[in-house]
């Protein structure tokens, strides 16, 4: 009874306190960024933060929960109900009271309460990780992924050499890229989430409020710690697959990488729910890079703003976005053009973005297992760094993880963590391969490393026949790159 009691607590604060995720209801490119010096580079880092709160499983569930809302508002069709997400996190609990996955790995009492603060400790958690390996899937789910699943944090990126280059942290086990940048007078570095899914950049303002009061332990701006700071009296509200934010347009600098954006206009959020607000959100605020016509703020995005001043030649954001196992901590994501040291260049593809709305879509031309054709065609598929699965439709997901040797039930589909077969999306006619590591996301039950795990393609329930969300589970096995100007998108294999 004791037990039940606890985790109906867990379970409440899950459904207020999901950690966030960023989607709101264009690229053959000839100058690349190591040529050009108008183009800029930054890295994405990984800092950590312990996340004793949430267990893996139920971060997982989260992630498949958010990524159909996120499809569903993508597509322009209704969300999930609230009550089927609920249902879907009932049965990933039941899986604890049922000894699926052991009482020492579940979330205890003391570490449900979200709404505690938790300190980045990056020295403790950095020097644990150093010590878990790293195996391929025959030894099925590294413990280093195992590991960040249950830790979070994030582990910070090394410096890039490319320009215009910021480097990417690496969200707990590759759940999402984060930069940073720096905004103010005297300049302030703000953690920010890169975003390809949405259109608005926004932080949180010293006024912020959130459902647990202020919101957490996170930097803010406003006039107290800018003095080039001017507050708008135009309001912007954004809500997200998992959470939202609202609050007042504002002017201030913003530089990326040493290129200085002078009087930039953004959004500074006085509200935040906790999926933003927590302690355990690794980021300040959130910068989306799809088309302007997408955002809610109604302003152009940075990398547009950085073109039309001139500042980089064109409005081109490039990603190359790491994975936790490899340990190479080489994510990043250049603006104006593309880093030629980090794909094979006669592997770069180009294709039309078919998006009406803004957001990065390409025509599948095909989808493979092991070289086979699933059969499923005509789809389309919307690429997201700000998700971090793939999202098909049920009958495209059932197919694909059948010739996977997996299955799916009630609550979700799995195969097994020793997985060597590996899916292929075909894009202008060039199959890139997704790694079979990244469709092993977690085992099933964290004690059993080589058992069953959940697949890095979960089927969606909104009813769609033809898109996907294709998020990090297949960008970490591309380079990826979109140009606003040309509406288009391009993709290349790694070097």
């Amino acid at each position: 009874m004791q037990l039940s009691i606890v985790f109906a607590v867990l379970l409440a604060c899950i459904l207020h306190s999901t950690p966030s995720d960023a989607i709101p209801a264009r690229a053959h490119h000839q100058r690349l960024a190591r040529a050009n010096p108008r183009t800029i580079t930054m890295p994405l880092k990984r800092l950590y933060v312990p996340r004793t709160d949430v267990h893996p499983q139920l971060l997982l569930q989260q992630h498949i929960n958010r990524g159909n809302k996120r499809l569903a508002r993508m597509t322009g069709r209704s969300e999930p109900a609230e009550h089927e997400l609920r249902a879907e996190m009932h049965k990933r609990m039941y899986l604890f009271e049922s000894g699926s996955v052991k009482a020492s790995s579940a979330t205890t009492a003391t570490g449900s309460n979200f709404s505690r603060r938790y300190w980045r400790n990056s020295k403790h958690v950095a020097q644990t990780a150093s010590n878990a390996s790293s195996t391929g899937t025959d030894g099925g789910v590294s413990a280093l992924d195992i590991q960040a699943a249950e830790i979070g944090g994030l582990t910070p990126a090394k410096i890039p050499t490319s320009n215009n280059t910021l480097g990417l942290a690496i969200d707990a086990d590759d759940v999402g890229y984060i930069a940073t940048i720096q905004i103010g007078t005297p300049p302030q570095n703000f953690n920010i989430l890169m975003d390809s899914g949405s259109a608005d950049f926004w932080v949180g303002s010293e006024t912020c409020q959130s459902q647990q009061g202020t919101c957490g332990n996170h930097t803010f701006l406003g006039s107290k710690s800018s003095s080039s700071f001017v507050q708008s009296n135009q309001n912007f509200n954004v809500t997200y697959g998992s959470g939202s934010v609202a609050g007042v347009l504002c002017q201030d600098n913003v530089n990326m990488a040493g290129l200085q954006l002078n009087k930039h206009t953004f959004g500074v959020a006085n509200e935040e729910s906790v999926q933003f607000s927590a302690d355990t959100v690794p980021f300040d605020g959130l910068m989306g890079l799809a088309q302007s016509t997408l955002s809610n703020e109604k302003v152009p995005t940075p990398v547009e703003s950085l073109a039309s001043n001139g500042l980089i030649s064109s409005a081109i954001s490039s990603f190359k976005i790491s994975r936790l196992a490899d340990q190479l901590n080489d994510g990043q994501v250049t603006f104006g053009g593309l880093d030629s040291t980090k794909f094979v260049a006669n592997t770069l593809v180009t294709i039309p973005n078919v998006s009406k709305v803004g957001f990065w879509e390409g025509a599948v031309d095909a989808i493979t297992v092991n070289g086979q054709d699933t059969g499923v065609t005509g789809r389309t598929a919307i690429l997201d760094t700000g998700t971090t699965l793939i999202i098909a439709p049920p009958a495209d997901a059932l197919a694909v993880i059948a010739m996977l040797g997996g299955k799916c039930d009630t609550q979700q589909c799995t195969i097994s963590c020793t997985s060597n077969t590996s899916v292929a999306l075909s894009f202008g006619n060039a199959s890139f391969a997704i790694d079979p590591r990244d469709m092993a996301v977690l085992p099933v039950d964290v004690n059993d490393p080589t058992g069953d795990c959940t697949a890095g393609i979960q089927p969606g329930t909104i009813g769609t026949n033809t898109e996907w969300l294709v998020g990090d589970v297949f960008l970490k096995n591309a380079y990826f790159s979109v140009d606003t100007q040309n509406n288009q998108i391009s993709l290349a294999k790694l070097s």
